[in-house]
């Protein structure tokens, strides 16, 4: 069975299937703001998601970062690497890509298991 939540057109934010939930790409809450908010404003996003789709950052199967330019990488890390519990790393990926506005610097797209 698959499950959508918050379903649009376009997209759904969560999609659940057998056990497993996918989220939609994640962005910033304020695109004024450098690499360092940015990443950690979508981190808090994607929590929240996890939260409410049933999971947690424990239970994160993968990740694929987008970046805007890799000068980004060391900062958006160090938010990373505070962010995700230790031991819990998920597979990931991490690629420079163009964003969808301009003053985007960093996306992400996270799979999870379900608690």
């Amino acid at each position: 069975m698959i499950e959508r939540q918050q379903t649009k057109q376009r997209m759904s934010r969560i999609v659940k299937h057998n056990g497993t939930i996918y989220l939609c790409g994640q962005v910033c809450a304020d695109a004024t703001q450098g690499i360092t908010e940015q990443t950690q404003t979508m981190l808090d996003k994607v929590e929240e998601l996890l939260l409410e789709s049933g999971s947690d950052k424990e239970h994160m199967l993968s990740a694929t970062i987008y970046l805007k330019d890799m000068q980004y990488f060391q900062e958006m890390n160090a938010v990373w690497d505070a962010w995700v519990p230790e031991g819990h790393a998920p597979a990931r990926a991490c690629v420079t890509a163009d964003m969808a506005r301009d003053a985007l610097l960093v996306e992400i797209s996270v799979i999870a298991a379900e608690k």
